[in-house]
């Protein structure tokens, strides 16, 4: 039976995001076998800031194998990938 706290349940907003953060350490650490979860990113992974490579405004071409794909930085700070 798990005893531990639902972190969504938690009032203290600073308490409810270190319990979201170590139940998400605990699912990258220990996934279930029939959940695909994402790779954690990787510290040696090339890092490129989204405002540089849209020179300061909101969009980017993107290619990769002859394929051209569009970068776009939403109103809410949010990055989108399209064809």
């Amino acid at each position: 039976m798990n005893m531990r706290p639902d972190p969504l349940r938690l009032r203290d907003p600073a308490t409810r995001q270190l319990a979201a953060r170590q139940l998400a350490a605990r699912q990258i650490a220990a996934p279930d076998a029939g959940s695909a979860s994402p790779l954690p990113p990787s510290e040696s992974a090339p890092l490129h800031d989204a405002r540089a490579l849209t020179k300061g405004g909101v969009q980017a071409r993107i290619a990769l194998d002859g394929q051209v794909y569009a970068l776009r930085i939403t109103r809410a700070g949010k990055l989108i990938l399209t064809k």
